[in-house]
C-alpha cells in the first residue's frame, strides 16, 4: 500500500487514516491487548486477596469448580491471575500464560456463569492475537529468543 493519496476530498482523507494506522507496528498493537488481559486478571486476584474469606465463600457457595475442593480453586484462581498476569504483561512464556487464561475462562463460562459470555468473548477477543502471533517485539520472550537465537516467524512490525 502507498502513502500517494490519489483520491481528493473525503475519500483521500479516508485512505492518508488507513495508511497512517497501518504504520502502527503490531508490537505496540499486541502491546496494548498484553496491558488488557493484565489489568483484567490482576485486578480480580487483587479482589481476591483483599478478602479471602469472601473468596472462599464465594467459592463454597457460588462458584463450584468441579472436581476441586473450594479451598483450593480460590488458591488457584487467585494464584494464575497474580501470576500469569504478570507473565503476560511482561511478555515472559506469554502463550503459557494465555493458554491458561483461556483455560479458566472455559471454566468460568462451562461450570460457574453461563451467561457471561459477552465478557468473555471480549477477553477471547484481545488474547487470541496474543496466544496466535505472539508477544510482539516489546516481550522479554523476544528478548529470550533472540539471546538464544531462537528462529520465530514475527508478524510484519513495519
Amino acid at each position: 500500500m502507498t502513502d500517494t493519496v490519489t483520491h481528493p476530498g473525503p475519500i483521500g482523507l479516508v485512505e492518508r487514516a488507513i495508511n497512517l494506522l497501518n504504520r502502527i507496528p503490531f508490537s505496540l498493537i499486541i502491546l496494548v491487548a498484553r496491558c488488557a488481559t493484565f489489568s483484567v486478571f490482576f485486578r480480580s486476584g487483587l479482589v481476591k486477596i483483599q478478602d479471602w474469606n469472601s473468596t472462599l465463600m464465594l467459592f463454597q457457595n457460588e462458584y463450584k469448580a468441579p472436581l476441586l475442593p473450594p479451598n483450593v480453586a480460590a488458591a488457584m484462581a487467585a494464584s494464575m491471575e497474580l501470576g500469569l498476569s504478570w507473565f503476560v504483561l511482561l511478555g515472559l512464556f506469554t502463550r503459557l500464560g494465555v493458554l491458561g487464561f483461556f483455560g479458566m475462562i472455559l471454566v468460568i463460562q462451562v461450570f460457574v456463569y453461563p451467561m457471561a459470555w459477552p465478557d468473555h468473548i471480549q477477553w477471547t477477543g484481545f488474547m487470541i492475537f496474543i496466544l496466535c502471533r505472539g508477544p510482539g517485539k516489546f516481550s522479554l520472550d523476544y528478548l529470550l529468543g533472540r539471546a538464544l537465537k531462537v528462529r520465530t516467524v514475527e508478524p510484519n512490525d513495519s
